[in-house]
């Protein structure tokens, strides 16, 4: 046992030495993530800000230009025109120089005044339609804030519902708080999965993999040795991503990071197994990396980070159990946001272990059975 121990670690330390002394590889396996993390937390965001839009106001009253100041005053809304007539609505936005145009009717302060409903219509840019559904949601709730202060304002009897909107876990609701943790699950993945793949196929590529078949080493013990190196460099990784979300993005951290690390442990053991199945598979470390980039794109897109699982079709929802991101992301976010216990992220810690248990047989199995 002891000696099995020992070729291990001979064999992890020249898995080191091949990864860390090409100084490219040293700037590739850090620098990426943290550049990433970074594009990802500034621009990949649901948030929205500077949105262009124009007006056709047909009043030209006191109330529709409070209700223009509030839009203009909220940060999110940028004016880029003052339409005339209708006409001037089909080019300005079919130019894309406005995301939306408010049209307010001739009679809209009179209407108030005289407690009836004065409508606005809102014409939008759907060639988005994210972005447009999240703009229109904008104009909404800074109507319905002019409703409330025009009726204060005014002696008008109060609305008789109210509603108090409250987020848990992201009370200002920055897309941000749900992006970069999720990155950290994402972008392990990525530096994982290639590393571990082309391990076996580069020693197959540059002729030493029969040299290593000679040696002492069992095929076991040459899978755990090829995979500790991408183990400890993917939880390096993720480390450098997490610090980026706490000292950069200031995000809250409720949990405890040695949930986190656990969580991260077991990922790295699933995507570890289908590394290493890849890796077996593969003649040299041109197939290895393209095998591994067909297989990120649909873990990443199934892994409900870019969209909701609950709106994909309900075949592609049960494919989704079987994605270790998927299980990856939401305990990361769990522990992250919400301060997740071990006991609450059981559901989605056994699936991962589970994955590991099948792929990394299977990946001893094609060793033993292809190079027997």
């Amino acid at each position: 046992m002891f000696e099995s121990l020992l070729r291990i670690l001979a064999l992890t330390r020249k898995e080191f030495l091949v990864v860390l002394k090409d100084p490219r590889s040293r700037i590739s396996l850090f620098v990426p993530p943290i550049i990433q993390c970074l594009i990802f937390g500034y621009a990949a965001s649901y948030d929205l800000s500077n949105v262009p839009y124009a007006v056709l106001d047909q009043d030209r009253s006191f109330a529709s230009a409070q209700l223009l100041s509030q839009l203009d005053g909220s940060g999110v809304f940028l004016r880029v025109g003052n339409l005339s007539n209708v006409k001037e609505i089909e080019a300005i936005i079919d130019d894309k120089k406005a995301l939306l145009v408010l049209q307010i009717g001739q009679n809209f302060e009179r209407n108030l005044l005289m407690g009836l409903t004065a409508p606005v219509q809102l014409i939008v840019d759907g060639r988005n339609s994210n972005t447009a559904a999240i703009a229109s949601s904008y104009i909404s709730t800074e109507v319905a804030t002019f409703n409330a202060q025009w009726r204060a304002g005014h002696g008008e009897a109060k609305m008789p519902v109210r509603s108090i909107t409250r987020a848990w876990y992201n009370p200002n609701l920055e897309s941000r708080w749900f992006m970069v943790p999720g990155m950290i699950a994402t972008l392990t993945l990525l530096q994982t999965l290639i590393l571990t793949a082309m391990s076996v196929a580069r020693e197959r590529e540059h002729g030493t993999f029969d040299q290593l078949l000679v040696t002492p080493f069992s095929p076991t013990e040459i899978m755990v040795g090829k995979a500790l190196t991408p183990i400890t460099i993917g939880l390096g990784q993720a480390t450098g991503v997490l610090l980026v979300a706490q000292l950069w993005f200031h995000i809250p951290f409720a949990g405890s990071f040695l949930t986190l690390y656990l969580c991260l442990g077991i990922f790295l053991f699933a995507i570890i197994g289908i590394g290493l199945l890849v890796s077996s598979i593969s003649a040299n470390m041109q197939q290895a990396m393209l095998y591994s980039f067909v297989l990120m794109l649909p873990i990443i897109l199934l892994s409900g980070f870019m969209t909701p699982i609950s709106t994909m079709p309900r075949g592609f929802q049960y494919v989704t159990l079987f994605n270790p991101l998927r299980h990856a992301i939401r305990c990361v976010q769990r522990v992250f946001l919400e301060g997740a216990g071990i006991e609450l992220l059981i559901p989605d810690l056994w699936p991962m272990l589970l994955i590991g248990m099948v792929t990394l047989p299977a990946a001893a199995w094609m060793f033993r059975h292809r190079f027997a």
